[in-house]
């Protein structure tokens, strides 16, 4: 049994992880267990706004600004799957439990709701997301890729993309900025 969860954290890239994937990112730990991790960056936004995806999908917003928001780029799997980090936590046809307040959903309906107005207070949509296999987050990990902290409702929703990094690592202390890029174990 893996007693080093991720699930419902935040993975810090560390300066020195130059796959360009991955390289100064921050993504959501949707799910994390002995079979591997799945999770969302949420800090690299397309040139595409929700409303270009909504029209793809034949639904039209009645907000103006809905249709504004970004589209996330969350990671190198399946890059034409939308997936909606939410908050506060219901229940959609396609949708994983992440913690007591958050949520993943893939499904139509809750984006047909958020175009009603009636979704979820909070919504972040990607494109793609970032898989492990078993055992190979945790090798990263130990390997320095990567820093992990807490979830953060205003990190995942409210600090500006472009700030989303800085702000995840001093969440726990780190000035990022300050790390040299080869860091390694002593």
């Amino acid at each position: 049994m893996n007693s080093f969860i991720l699930t419902n954290q935040l993975l810090i890239a560390m300066p020195g992880l130059a796959d360009p994937n991955f390289h100064k990112t921050v993504t959501y730990v949707c799910a994390h267990s002995d079979e591997g991790a799945m999770g969302i960056i949420i800090n690299r936004p397309t040139n595409i706004n929700l409303g270009e995806v909504l029209t793809q999908m034949e639904l039209v917003a009645t907000n103006p600004k809905i249709s504004d928001l970004p589209v996330f780029q969350g990671g190198p799997v399946h890059r034409e799957r939308g997936f909606i980090i939410y908050q506060p936590l219901s229940h959609w046809e396609s949708m994983i439990k992440v913690s007591d307040d958050c949520g993943v959903a893939t499904s139509r309906d809750i984006l047909e709701a958020i175009c009603h107005g009636n979704g979820p207070q909070q919504a972040l949509v990607a494109l793609g997301y970032a898989g492990w296999g078993a055992g190979q987050l945790e090798r990263e990990m130990a390997e320095n890729a990567w820093l992990n902290g807490p979830a953060n409702q205003e990190i995942l929703f409210e600090i500006a993309p472009e700030r989303r990094w800085e702000s995840a690592a001093a969440l726990i202390g780190v000035d990022i900025d300050r790390l040299a890029p080869d860091a390694g174990h002593a």
